[in-house]
């Protein structure tokens, strides 16, 4: 099997890598390195390709997706109790004033 070949990979792998790198070029990466990176995440998380036959499948391990959430919610998790007061003040007075300016 020459190196690139996707022939061993089953289809939930094939439309795992095309969502992943969709996603990678929303964020402004190129093409070819957001194909590269989604397929490198296929593979972290299900150990390469999976052809179909009973007990040949390995389970994926979802291991990149959990970061996502993570990544995410970081930053809110290292500022004060305090600083997170007063943004959710913030917001809270932001959503009062669009609804009086929207319900006129």
């Amino acid at each position: 099997m020459p190196q690139g070949d996707k022939s061993a990979y089953t289809d939930k792998q094939k439309r795992k890598a095309q969502h992943i790198e969709e996603g990678y070029e929303e964020r402004g990466l190129s093409e070819k390195e957001a194909e590269r990176r989604a397929w490198a995440t296929v593979n972290k998380e299900s150990g390469g390709g999976n052809k179909s036959g009973s007990g040949r499948g390995k389970p994926d391990t979802h291991v990149s997706a959990k970061k996502g959430g993570k990544k995410g919610g970081e930053a809110s998790a290292n500022r004060s109790a305090a600083d997170r007061s007063a943004s959710a003040k913030k917001a809270a007075a932001t959503r009062k004033r669009n609804a009086e300016h929207h319900a006129h």
